[in-house]
Order: C-alpha cells, then sequence, then structure tokens
C-alpha cells in the first residue's frame, strides 16, 4: 500500500533488483488489475486519492485511487464534470485512462477515457519516473504534448495497456461544463435515490420500432451534439428480465425475490416489450432557451425515426432515478446480481453503428440458443447489447456489449462461458466485425489467472493479418519493460517467429 510516488519506484526497483512481477490496482474492478504469476507483489493504490480542481484550464488533477464521485464532486463545485466510465461512480478514473478505454453515458458529450488523458506522472517498470506533456517541462498540468513528442501514445494507446507499463501514479484529464447546481440534492433511500433537480435537467428512455430506426437516431444525435448523455444502459441484466430488475432497483421497498410476479405481471411485459429496443437520454442546457431548443430536437429526432418516449420511465420517481443513475453511473455492482461475475462478448468499440445494429438480433439470439443449453450461463433472454453512444468526433461509433453473467466458483460455468465465446468470435469474424471482446481477456491471461507466456503470444499474434502492430509493441515492450514484470495485457510478437509468407492466415482479436 504506497502512500506515495517515492514508495512506488522503491517497491518496483525492489522488483526489479529480484525479478518479482508486480501489478497495481485501485478499486480491482477487474481482472486487469490483478497479479497474474505465483512471484509477484500486488500494490493496492488507496492510500493515494488526491484530487485538485484547475477551473481556469478546465482540468482535475488526480492520484490513482481518486474515485469518479470524488471528482466529479469537487469538480462540480467550479461548473465542470469529468467522463465517469460505464464502470460507474465507484471506479477509479485514474486507471480507466491510464490504462483501459472508459466508455461511459456522457462519453458523448465529456468525452472517453484516451480523449480526455493530458499529462502523467509514470513510474516506469524498471522504477524510473517519468512525467509527461508539460508536467515533463516543469509548466503545469495543463498540456499533454511536449516537452518532445507525445508519450500517451506508449502509455496507453487507443485501447490501453492495462497496467502493464508500469504504475501511473499522478495525471491530469480534461473536464467538461457542468450545468446542474453544484451539489446533487437527494431524496429516496439506498439503491433507489433520486435526483431532486430542476426542469433544466431531462432524462428520457427513448425507444424505437426497430434496429435501423435506433441507428438512424443515433447517427442524429452524433451530428447534432444535443446529449448530455447517452447510453444503451438496463440491458446488462437481459432483454427479457429488464423492465421487471429497473422496477426492483428502482424502489427501496423491492428485492430481487420480487422479480418472478413481475416477470408475471401483465402490465410489466407490456412496458417491457416496449422498452425492447431502446436507449437512455439525458439534455441539459446552459440555458432555459438552450435546454428548450434540445427538447425540441429530440423530438424532431423522434418523429423522423418513429421513436417515442417511454411513459413509464417518466413518472415522477422513474425520472428522478434515472436522472441520478445517469448522472453518476451509480450501483454498477449490480452487474454482478445474477452469478456474482460476467463477462462482456459481442463487444464492439468505435464501430458502424448501422452495421452492428442490422446484426443484433441475430446477435441475441445465438446468445439465447447457448442460454437455454446448459447451466453454465444465466438465462437472461440474449442480452441484445448495452453501452454508450461513444465519444467525441461526431460520428464515432458505439460501443457494443452483451453480458455472459456465469459462476466464477464453478469451473464447468467458467468452461462453458469460454467455450461459448468460441462460438461467438467465430460468428464475429464471419460478419466481418472484428474479433469478440470476449477473447480479450482469454489472449491475456489463462482460464486460471495466470499471464501467458511470450512463446503463447508469439503463436497467438504471429499469424494474424497485420502481425507487424504486435512486432512494434514488442519492440516497444523490449524498450519500457524489458524485464516483463508487469503482466501480459499488452499484446507482443518477437519479430523472428514471425514467417510472413503465413501472416494474415488467421483472425485473432487483437
Amino acid at each position: 500500500m504506497p502512500g506515495c510516488t517515492k514508495e512506488v519506484q522503491k517497491i518496483v526497483k525492489l522488483c526489479n533488483k529480484y525479478g518479482i512481477s508486480f501489478k497495481a490496482s485501485t478499486t480491482f474492478w477487474s481482472s486487469q488489475g490483478f497479479i497474474g504469476t505465483d512471484n509477484s507483489v500486488q500494490l493496492d493504490m488507496r492510500r493515494m486519492k488526491s484530487v485538485t480542481i484547475d477551473p481556469l484550464n478546465m482540468t482535475a488533477i488526480i492520484e490513482p485511487y481518486a474515485t469518479a464521485v470524488m471528482i466529479q464532486a469537487e469538480a462540480m463545485k467550479y461548473g465542470l464534470t469529468p467522463n465517469i466510465g460505464g464502470m460507474g461512480c465507484s471506479s477509479s478514473i485514474l486507471a480507466s485512462t491510464s490504462g483501459w478505454q472508459g466508455p461511459g453515458p456522457c462519453s458523448i458529450f465529456t468525452g472517453t477515457a484516451y480523449d480526455n488523458l493530458i499529462c502523467a506522472e509514470w513510474v516506469l517498470p524498471n522504477g524510473e519516473l517519468l512525467k509527461t506533456g508539460s508536467a515533463g517541462g516543469g509548466e503545469g498540468w495543463f498540456h499533454g504534448d511536449g516537452i518532445g513528442p507525445s508519450l500517451r501514445a506508449i502509455l496507453r494507446g487507443g485501447i490501453g495497456t492495462a497496467g502493464d507499463m508500469g504504475v501511473c501514479t499522478k495525471m491530469s484529464i480534461k473536464l467538461a461544463p457542468w450545468y446542474g447546481p453544484k451539489t446533487i440534492p437527494l431524496r429516496g433511500s439506498a439503491p433507489a435515490y433520486k435526483a431532486c433537480l430542476d426542469n433544466n435537467m431531462r432524462a428520457y428512455t427513448i425507444c424505437f420500432p426497430n434496429w435501423e430506426a435506433w441507428a438512424r437516431a443515433t447517427q442524429y444525435f452524433h451530428e447534432t451534439r444535443i446529449l448530455f448523455a447517452g447510453h444503451r444502459q438496463f440491458n446488462m441484466f437481459g432483454r427479457d428480465i429488464k423492465c421487471a430488475m429497473v422496477k426492483i432497483i428502482s424502489d427501496s421497498e423491492k428485492q430481487l425475490c420480487d422479480l418472478n410476479w413481475l416477470l408475471d405481471d401483465p402490465e410489466t411485459k407490456a412496458q417491457n416489450e416496449n422498452m425492447k429496443i431502446d436507449m437512455q437520454v439525458v439534455i441539459t442546457g446552459s440555458s432555459e432557451l438552450d435546454t428548450e431548443y434540445k427538447e425540441k430536437a429530440l423530438d424532431e429526432i423522434l418523429r423522423l425515426t418513429g421513436g417515442w418516449k417511454s411513459e413509464l420511465m417518466q413518472e415522477k420517481d422513474m425520472h428522478d432515478w434515472l436522472l441520478m443513475f445517469m448522472l453518476r453511473m451509480g450501483h454498477k455492482n449490480l452487474n454482478y446480481v445474477l452469478c456474482g461475475a460476467y463477462e462482456g462478448h459481442f463487444g464492439l468499440h468505435r464501430t458502424n453503428y448501422y452495421m452492428s445494429a442490422a446484426v443484433v438480433e441475430e446477435a441475441s439470439a445465438l446468445k439465447k440458443e447457448h442460454e437455454q443449453s446448459g447451466t453454465y450461463m444465466a438465462a437472461v433472454g440474449g442480452n441484445s447489447c448495452m453501452g454508450g453512444l461513444a465519444g467525441l468526433g461526431g460520428g464515432g461509433g458505439v460501443s457494443w456489449e452483451f453480458f455472459a453473467h456465469f459462476d466464477a466458483h464453478d469451473k464447468d460455468s467458467i468452461k462453458g462461458v469460454c467455450d461459448y465465446f468460441k462460438v461467438s468470435n467465430k460468428w464475429m469474424a464471419d460478419k466481418g466485425l472484428g474479433g469478440c471482446m470476449g477473447k480479450l481477456n482469454e489472449s491475456s491471461r489463462t482460464p486460471e489467472g495466470y499471464n501467458r507466456t511470450q512463446e503463447e503470444h508469439n503463436a497467438m499474434f504471429s499469424k494474424t493479418a497485420q502481425p507487424e502492430i504486435f512486432e512494434y509493441q514488442y519492440l516497444v515492450k523490449q524498450l519500457v519493460n524489458p524485464g516483463n514484470l508487469t503482466g501480459t495485457y499488452y499484446k507482443t510478437v518477437d519479430p523472428a517467429v514471425v514467417d510472413k509468407s503465413q501472416a494474415g492466415s488467421v483472425g485473432v482479436f487483437v
């Protein structure tokens, strides 16, 4: 439990001296933060949690355990807000920004993690300290490039290196405007808190007659830039039980044991069907006129696409609960409710939403078929994808993810889901959508949780369509992390083993 950057350096240098692997983690949301060998040291970063807001430059300077809700609470005092990733407000923004992707509901307005990284204080895998951007020249934490070339691509790249490039001990991130009050007034009790905000902030569940209309609306949202948040949120529970689960988690007097009777309730069934192809959105403006313009633009988009606002989700309690959920992304521990563990698959990132929307039902049917084939995975109706409407750039693709809920204490359950991922991966490749994100962790760690060897990575990536990517990353790792002490989420292949005549013969998720 290091308490400062110097202590991190001392630990890392000792690990280098004795050949001990190490991995830093903050809130331990994912296996990506855990050690992957027996001869390892786990760094728990919870003692490093400072937050400093720079309102002039619209940035926050943060340490690893500064959770999203801590940063948001401080930023709101200055009319600012951070991007909160889909992991929720109890997760570390520094972790997702330095090591992963970080898309969330507000990313269409705030940008995702990779959009927001500015400067970093970076303990390299050999224990040496490097500061990037303007911080590296002692000029403050406001600019990401310089002195010299930017190092953000090596620290995290496009998808993130999941802590395989050392330990990020401090960073500055971009903040976005916040049009609400300095705090969010609440009513209700856990877990069903409601936001008591004025009419300047409005949350809706909007629904569509088909997936083409859904994709068209997504296009219009990117073109008009009217949303503060946009996310297909509650399908993490599965499309067949979604509405019933929403009624449970929005009412502090209901429990999970109420699920069966809610599923038999005719009104709940009708609402569930009504919300089958939906998304959750939040609009807010810098003035009353701005908000009204965005409301009219939303209504026009619904008219053009044949969409509608869910009546259930416009009821006062449901609206205020949805608004609270979308603004703060609380209670994402509910991802684990069904079986205690889950993994994403069919995952797409920055993909063409028309292309993916055209095959959603086929993907849902494939998942439902495997849900019914055994007891290794929760049968929730095929999920039918959840995820944000992507980040900045106006026309960027959506994040598309299905959940496979399984029992992490049951090897048969784990094996069944791993076998299913082989099927979903092939389906994705056959559709020209790339590889399934369910294969991502498998290529990084064994089913028992251990790191992959270089020989295993060589076998996986030497015959991919573009092995040069992994050869480049091999050379970067040899430069930055020659001792290979921090894990195998950074995909590499030794150039010496690549047969260029065979490259591209197999498709593997990168």
